[in-house]
């Protein structure tokens, strides 16, 4: 019991420790991410719980009557839902999505898109965040989506579990 005891404190001190250093942990997971690389996105803001990102509109992210492919709008939501999770969970676990459902409100256009995650509710297994994706041109604004996203924690136990299955 007292090994349990001690096992427990230190995975509350590591905890605090991993969450003090969530800026350095998402820049350097961002060193691996390729499809955000070959879309032009890129993390603006990274905060426990929060991050945002701006993605600069180009040819390649309009569908066939020249507004943004909804599928980038998704994408955007979740990867900056995502990241504001991943700022919240011990430094040996990971995240990722469990379901995201997007609500398109205006097409996108303009010459930017301004995305920003957020978490609602941290769990134990689960994070219930939002997403909001705005359009920018020039000066004004328009909310042109919101998502919902459920992200799943993934702990070592887990990853050692699916390799001895």
């Amino acid at each position: 019991m007292l090994i349990f005891v001690k096992y427990l404190k230190l995975r509350k001190m590591h905890e605090k420790i991993a969450t003090n250093n969530f800026k350095l942990r998402v820049e350097k997971f961002l060193e691996r991410q390729e499809f955000m690389k070959h879309i032009g996105f890129d993390l603006s803001v990274i905060e426990e719980g929060r991050t945002e990102g701006w993605l600069d509109i180009q040819t390649i992210h309009k569908q066939q009557k020249g507004l943004v492919h909804g599928g980038v709008t998704a994408t955007l939501a979740d990867i900056v839902a995502g990241f504001a999770a991943y700022t919240t969970v011990p430094m040996d676990c990971h995240v990722v999505t469990a379901e995201i459902k997007v609500s398109y409100f205006k097409a996108g256009m303009g010459q930017k898109l301004h995305a920003i995650g957020y978490v609602i509710k941290r769990g134990r297994k689960l994070n219930f965040c939002e997403a909001e994706i705005w359009s920018v041109d020039g000066d004004k604004r328009n909310l042109i989506a919101k998502a919902t996203t459920t992200m799943a924690v993934i702990t070592p136990q887990d990853i050692n579990h699916k390799m001895n299955a």
